[in-house]
Formats: structure tokens, sequence, C-alpha cells
């Protein structure tokens, strides 16, 4: 079982196998299971507060078992694994918006989370194979969070408005300007891929060089807000 967790593995991870296939079919069929159950979301029932625990439980126990992961295997580093990039910050506020179910961060949760959680899963960036622990725990934790942000939203539909685009995304304009110009700068980290794109192929590609690729990212931003807006409004949200 050593092989199973050590820091390095005989089974590198390649994009659109079996495995990395089955994974993507599991995120697909959860998604759709959310949305078929929209309307016995109300917070009141039985089936929220089961998939809210669940769910939140989930999104624990993967944070914790990826650092105590990393700790003992003696690979820790602050520029690699705090969870600083947008997945890692949309764990935390799904957490938090399942454990307190405030307003601020149902919101937040509902627009940094299922896009980029659901991107990462299909571009990820990761060395191992299903061989390997991080693997699972990639794709469960990965998985888990659009699932938990996507539930959010439905189970609180009029939280989700226009005015809610913009708050979201100037709150995040300011917390890359914090990654941009002082965490990634001061730790050598690549938090937010501000610093480069992806060591894997993903959108991000096409975004250009130098400024060009700040400003494609920072409408891409907002643009993506925008039509998860109208796509939910358009699709689930309650008269």
């Amino acid at each position: 079982m050593e092989s199973f967790f050590d820091a390095r593995s005989d089974y590198p991870f390649q994009v659109f196998t079996t495995s990395h296939l089955l994974a993507l079919s599991i995120a697909l069929f959860g998604f759709l299971c959310i949305i078929l159950m929209k309307d016995r979301l109300p917070v009141k029932a039985q089936l929220f507060q089961r998939l809210r625990w669940l769910l939140f439980s989930i999104l624990l126990i993967s944070e914790v078992s990826y650092q105590y992961w990393a700790i003992t295997q003696d690979i820790w580093n602050f520029s690699i694994h705090m969870p600083l990039h947008l997945c890692g910050i949309a764990s935390l506020t799904a957490m938090a918006g399942l454990l307190s179910l405030r307003p601020f961060w149902i919101k937040l949760s509902f627009f940094i989370g299922i896009f980029p959680a659901f991107l990462a899963l299909v571009t990820p960036e990761i060395p191992y194979d299903y061989q390997h622990f991080r693997f699972w725990l990639f794709f469960i934790q990965h998985t888990a969070i659009s699932w938990a942000c996507l539930f959010l939203g439905l189970a609180f539909p009029n939280m989700i408005t226009i005015r809610t685009v913009f708050s979201v995304y100037a709150l995040l304009l300011v917390y890359a300007a914090i990654i941009g110009f002082l965490v990634n700068p001061l730790t050598e980290s690549n938090y937010l891929y501000l610093a480069r794109r992806p060591s894997t192929a993903s959108p991000l590609d096409f975004f250009g060089d130098g400024v060009w690729y700040y400003i494609n990212l920072c409408l891409a931003a907002l643009v993506l807000f925008f039509m998860q807006n109208l796509l939910f409004h358009k699709l689930f949200k309650k008269a």
C-alpha cells in the first residue's frame, strides 16, 4: 500500500482515459441528480439536511487529508499546497455556506465554485492515475466542490441576482490583486495561474501573453458570471 500514498507514482495520469472519463461521468451524473432534486431542497427538508452535511463532510475530510498527506510525505510547501487557487477558496466558502447558510458564502460559492471546479475535472493538473491516492482525492474533492456550490444555489435561488454578479466579481478582483501582487511574488507560487499558465492543456492557453493574458482572464470571469446568472434564471430560478 505504500505506493498508493507515496509522493511519486509509476502510473502517470493521462487525460480522457477510461479512469478520467469515468470520473467525469460520475460528476455529470451528480449534477443531473441535484438538478432533478431541486424542488425537494427546502431548508427544513430531510433531503436537504442529509445532502448538506454529506457534502460538508466530504469537503472537510478532503482538505484535511490532502494537507496531512503532503505533510507526512514531507513535500508540503506553501507555494503549492495552500488552498489559494480558486477551487481551494471555493471549497472553503462552500464549507462555510453549508455550515452557516449565510447569504454571503452561498452567493460567493455559487459563482466561484461551479465552473472552475468542473473545468479542473476536465483538465486536471495532477501527475497520478487511479492507482494513487491523489487521483481519488482530487476528483472526489473537485466533484464535491462543484456539487456543493450548485446545491447551495438551487436551495437558495433568490440569492442569485445580477447584483450578486458584480459584488462577487469585485471581490474576486481584489483577491486576485492580493495573490498576483503579494502572495505569488513573495512565495514564488502560481496561485490563480497569475504567474504563468497551467502546465497541462487548458482554455487559458488561448488567453495570449503579457498584459493580454490578464485582460482576457478578467473579461472571461465577468462573461462567465453573467452567463451563469442568465442560465440559472432561465432554467432554475422560481418566479
